[in-house]
C-alpha cells in the first residue's frame, strides 16, 4: 500500500481546493430506475427524488455519452449510516436536484456486487487512509475516480457535489490529471509477484508470527486491542488450532477468554440468539445491531470447534441459540438462508432508530418480570455496566450460570429454569415491537459460510438435523447456483438465479462441499468440489504469479481486476482457495494442486510474518505445510458408524476419506475396502500406517 500516503495528501490538497423517510407511504411519490430491481438495498432508495440507477452497462455507456459525472454510492440493506444519510441526503429535494443536474447518479448493494465495492473502497483508502460504508465515491465518465468518502452530512455533501462539478466544467483536466494517478495507484496497490525462491516452511516461522500477534490481542476482554471489536472468528478459528497444536497454553486461556467474552455481550442476543455485526466497546456490549448471516455462521464454526476441543456448556448453548435464530429469522422454505436484518427500526414513536428492537428499559423489565425482576437484574446487569443509553440497557453478563447459581445459593437446574422462563416472557414482549427489516437475496457464499457452519455444528454435538439442514442447502446451490457449464451465480431472488460468481463464491462453496463430503462420504461432493476448482483455473487464475482473480475473465472489466489476500472478517478468497487446493491435492493425488497451494503461500510469505493478524487462514495453511498432516481412511461396511465417530473429536490438521464399498474413484481409497471388518488408516501423503479396527487407538495415532 505504498501509494496510501501520498494519496492522502493528494486528496486532502484535492479537497481543500474544491471546497473554497424510507418506509413512509409512497405511493404518491415518483420511483427512479430501482424500482425494477430485487436487491432490497436498491429498492429501498427506488422512491428517492436522486434518480439512481443500477450498476450496469447501459448507465455506464449513458454517462459517457452525456459527459457526466458519476456518483457511486455502495452501501447494504442493513447498515445504520447508509439509512442517515438517505434520509438527510437521498431524500432532499434540494440535494437530488444537484445530483440529477450534473451526475449519472449509480446505486450498488456491496454484497450483489462485491467487485465495484473492492475497486472504489481501495480507492478511498488510497484518499483518506481508511474506508467503510456508506461508501460515496465521484469519478470521470469512464468510472475513473476522482474523490470520495464514506459518511457525508447534507451540508458537506451539496457542498462537495456542487464543487466537484464546478471543477469538472471549468477545469476538466485537473480532474482528469487526479484520476489517472489515483486509478494507477488502485491498480498497482497489491500488487502480487511470483516468488521464485524454492518454497520452504518451517514452524518457527508459525511460531515468530503468533509471538508478534500476541501484543495485538486483549488479555482482559477478550479478541482484539482497541474499539470497535469485531469478533473475527477466522483469527480465533487458527489461534484455537495453534494453541491445541503447539502446546500454547497463553493462547489456550486467550482464546477461551474471548469466546467466553463474546458470548456474555451484547454482541450476542441474549434473548433470541444470533450475533450483531460488531461491538463498539471494548467489553463487546453495545453492538452495531445488525444481525449479518456470515458473522452468525462462522462464529457457529468457532463454537463448534471450541466444543470439539473443550466440552464447555456455554459453547453448547451458544450454538444451538444461534443456530435457532437462524432457523427462525435467517431460512427460508426452500433451504436457502437469507442475507441479514437491519440495525434499524422503528421504535414506539414510529421513528427509525438503531437497536432499537433489542434495547429493554428498567420500568418494562420490572413489569414483565415481576418478582424475578431482581435476579434477573443481577443476571443481567441491570446497572452501571449493562447501561447503553436514554434509560435503556443491552443485556450482558458476567458470570457463568454455575457461579451465579452457586452465589444465590440455588441449584443449576432452578436457575436454568428460570433463564428459559425470562427469554419466553422477553421475546414475546420483544415480538410485538416492529421488527428490523429483513434483507431476503440469497448470496452463494454466505450460503456456503452457513452449510458449514451446520457441518461443524453436527460434527460438536450431533444432531442429525443440523446435517439435513446443510445437505438441503447445498442440494439448494447445486440446483439453483449451480449453471449447466459448471460455474457459479451469486445472487438468488424471487425465484431468479443472477450475477457471476466471483472467486469469493467458488471458494467457500468448495470448502463446504469438501467438509460435507466428510461427514457423509458422498463422493458427489467432492467431485463437484474438484469441478468448481477447475473452472477457478480456467476463468480466475493468474498464470504470472499463480494467485486467483476476484471476478471471472467472462465479468466485463472494471478500472482494476483485483486479487483478495488479506483475511478479514470473512477469510479472503484466495486463502480459502489454497487451503482447498490442499486438500483436494492429496484426496486426488494432483500435484498441481498441491504446487499451486504451495506457490500460492510462498507469494505471500514476508506478508504473513509482517501482520500475522490480517493473514490468518494463510498461517492456517502454513501449518498444514509444517506440522503433520493426515488422511485418515476409514474402508468398510461399517464405515459411516465409525466415521460419525471420529468426526467427532477435534482433529484440526486431518481430512477424512472413506467408502462403504469397494468401487471408488479416489485414489486414497485404493486397496483399502475389506469386505471382512471396517479398517481405519492413518497417513501422511499417502503412505500408511498400520490399519487399526480400534477407534480409539487410531486417533491416539494423530499427532498434534
Amino acid at each position: 500500500m505504498k501509494y496510501t500516503a501520498k494519496f492522502y495528501c493528494l486528496s486532502l490538497f484535492f479537497f481543500l481546493f474544491i471546497s473554497c423517510s424510507k418506509n413512509e407511504n409512497t405511493s404518491d411519490k415518483k420511483s427512479n430506475d430501482l424500482i425494477h430491481e430485487t436487491s432490497p438495498y436498491l429498492l429501498q432508495h427506488a422512491y428517492n427524488p436522486v434518480n439512481w440507477k443500477a450498476w450496469n452497462s447501459e448507465t455506464l455507456e449513458l454517462a459517457k455519452k452525456e459527459n457526466k459525472l458519476i456518483v457511486i454510492s455502495v452501501g447494504y440493506s442493513a447498515c445504520h449510516w447508509c439509512h442517515v444519510m438517505e434520509e438527510e441526503s437521498f431524500e432532499n429535494d434540494s440535494i437530488a436536484k444537484i445530483m440529477n443536474d450534473n451526475f449519472i447518479n449509480i446505486k450498488v448493494d456491496r454484497e450483489e456486487r462485491p467487485d465495484v465495492d473492492q475497486v472504489y473502497m481501495n480507492a478511498v483508502q488510497l484518499m483518506t487512509g481508511s474506508g467503510g460504508w456508506p461508501l460515496n465515491c465521484i469519478a470521470l465518465p469512464d468510472g475513473r475516480p476522482i474523490y470520495g468518502g464514506t459518511y457525508f452530512t447534507k451540508d458537506q455533501w451539496s457542498k462537495v457535489l456542487s464543487s466537484i462539478s464546478k471543477l469538472y466544467k471549468e477545469e476538466p483536466q485537473k480532474a482528469i490529471e487526479f484520476a489517472e494517478n489515483l486509478t494507477k495507484g488502485i491498480q498497482e496497490s497489491q500488487l502480487i509477484t511470483l516468488n521464485k525462491e524454492t518454497p520452504t516452511f518451517i514452524k518457527n516461522e508459525v511460531i515468530s508470527s503468533v509471538n508478534f500477534w500476541k501484543n495485538q490481542v486483549d488479555t482482559i476482554y477478550g479478541g482484539f486491542k482497541g474499539a470497535p471489536k469485531f469478533p473475527m472468528p477466522n483469527s480465533l478459528e487458527f489461534l484455537l488450532r495453534y494453541g491445541y497444536q503447539f502446546n500454547d497454553n497463553s493462547i489456550n486461556s486467550y482464546v477461551k477468554n474471548t469466546l467466553t467474552k463474546i458470548a456474555y455481550g451484547g454482541i450476542n442476543d441474549q434473548i433470541s440468539g444470533g450475533f450483531s455485526r460488531y461491538a463498539v466497546d471494548e467489553k463487546w456490549h453495545i453492538p452495531h445491531f445488525e444481525k449479518m448471516l456470515y458473522d452468525n455462521a462462522q462464529l457457529v464454526s468457532l463454537y463448534s470447534k471450541g466444543y470439539l476441543k473443550q466440552e464447555n456448556d456455554l459453547y453448547k448453548n451458544t450454538i444451538i441459540e444461534t443456530l435457532n435464530f437462524i432457523k427462525v429469522e435467517l431460512t427460508a422454505k426452500n433451504g436457502a438462508f437469507y442475507s441479514s436484518l437491519d440495525a434499524d427500526s422503528k421504535n414506539s414513536l414510529g421513528e427509525n432508530e438503531e437497536g432499537a428492537f433489542y434495547g429493554w428499559k428498567e420500568a418494562e423489565l420490572k413489569q414483565l418480570l415481576k418478582n424475578d425482576f431482581s435476579l434477573f437484574k443481577d443476571f443481567y446487569n441491570i446497572n452501571d455496566f449493562g447501561f447503553w443509553e436514554k434509560d435503556t440497557y443491552v443485556l450482558i453478563r458476567t458470570q457463568s450460570r454455575i457461579d451465579f447459581a452457586t452465589v444465590n445459593k440455588m441449584t443449576l437446574i432452578a436457575l436454568e429454569t428460570k433463564i428459559s422462563n425470562w427469554k419466553s416472557i422477553l421475546n414475546s414482549a420483544r415480538n410485538k415491537r416492529i421488527k428490523p427489516n429483513l434483507d431476503d437475496k440469497i448470496l452463494t457464499s454466505w450460503n456456503a459460510l452457513m452449510i458449514q457452519g451446520y457441518i461443524d455444528a453436527y460434527r460438536a454435538l450431533g444432531d442429525k438435523e443440523y446435517l439435513d439442514i446443510a445437505l438441503k442447502n447445498a442440494n439448494f446451490l447445486v440446483d439453483h447456483q449451480l449453471r449447466k457449464d459448471q460455474g457459479l451465480n451469486r445472487n438468488f431472488k424471487n425465484g431468479l438465479s443472477t450475477i457471476n460468481g466471483y472467486s469469493e463464491d467458488y471458494a467457500t462453496v468448495i470448502q463446504s462441499f469438501i467438509s460435507l463430503y466428510e461427514v457423509t462420504l458422498d463422493e458427489k461432493w467432492l467431485a463437484t468440489a474438484k469441478s468448481l476448482i477447475d473452472v477457478l483455473f480456467v476463468n480466475f487464475f493468474d498464470k504470472n504469479n499463480k494467485m486467483f482473480y476476484f471476478t471471472s475473465k467472462e465479468d466485463e472489466s472494471l478500472i482494476a481486476r483485483k486479487y483478495e489476500v488479506i483475511d478479514g472478517v470473512i477469510a479472503s478468497s484466495n486463502s480459502i482457495i489454497a487451503n482447498n487446493l490442499f486438500k483436494l491435492g492429496h484426496y486426488f493425488s494432483d500435484t498441481k494442486y498441491l504446487k499451486t497451494s504451495e506457490q500460492m503461500l510462498n507469494n505471500l510469505k514476508e506478508d504473513v510474518h509482517m501482520n500475522p493478524g490480517n493473514y490468518s487462514n494463510w498461517l492456517n495453511l502454513m501449518t498444514n505445510f509444517t506440522n503433520p498432516f493426515y488422511e485418515v481412511v476409514v474402508a468398510g461396511n461399517n464405515a459411516m458408524e465409525v466415521n460419525r465417530s471420529l468426526i467427532n473429536n477435534y482433529n484440526p490438521n486431518i481430512l477424512i476419506a472413506g467408502t462403504i464399498k469397494d468401487n471408488n474413484t479416489l485414489p486414497l481409497l485404493s486397496y483399502k475396502y475389506n469386505e471382512d471388518e471396517t479398517l481405519i488408516y492413518v497417513c501422511v501423503n499417502g503412505t500408511c500406517k498400520l490399519p487399526q479396527t480400534n477407534i480409539k487407538k487410531a486417533i491416539e495415532s494423530i499427532e498434534k
